[in-house]
């Protein structure tokens, strides 16, 4: 009877031991703040604060452009969720980044969401329905943004590379001839 309690013993040892550690060790890491995904929103902050000044009063102009700024600031980052979502399951999967990662990622997807119904409650607060234009809005004007960037950055390569071209003379020959000026 001796040689059959001794392997049950040490079984529900081990199993104990392992029970207990696992719940010491959920409830540390359930205690640990989680690190943000993302920086602070500064466009939030600036918005807030014209929201906040009453002395002299922000004019309405310079709220909808901070919220078009706010807009765009969160269209960035639902980009960039959709971006790393994959790629973050993936190596999750691997085992080759940690639940906290995770965690943080989710919770940055929930903010994000808390943040979208925000701004688009404010947008309906200043006309009903803008709402729904003002994402697309603050997309298009992040495209161009990019778009912006790329071409502006076109002349600096070509330069750095030492590329010379004739492009702009035969451009602005066609431009004024379609304008009519040489007709």
């Amino acid at each position: 009877m001796a040689s059959v309690l001794v392997p049950v013993f040490y079984v529900l040892l081990v199993f104990g031991g392992l029970f207990i550690f696992g719940r010491f060790y959920r409830k540390r890491h359930a205690s640990k703040p989680i690190e943000p995904y993302f920086p602070r929103h500064h466009e939030r902050d600036t918005y807030v604060t014209l929201l906040q000044r009453t002395d002299p009063a922000t004019p309405d102009a310079l709220l909808k452009a901070a919220l078009v700024r706010r807009a765009i600031a969160d269209v960035q980052r639902i980009l960039r969720l959709r971006d790393d979502k994959q790629a973050l399951q993936n190596l999750l999967q691997k085992g080759s980044v940690g639940d906290d990662l995770w965690n943080s990622f989710v919770a940055a997807e929930k903010e994000l969401e808390a943040e979208i119904v925000e701004v688009h409650a404010e947008a309906n607060s200043f006309v009903e329905g803008w709402g729904h234009v003002l994402f697309q809005t603050a997309s298009e004007m992040l495209a161009n943004e990019k778009t912006r960037a790329i071409v502006e950055q076109i002349p600096l390569e070509r330069a750095r590379n030492g590329i010379h071209t004739i492009v702009r003379p035969i451009l602005s020959v066609l431009l004024t001839i379609f304008r009519g000026k040489i007709w």
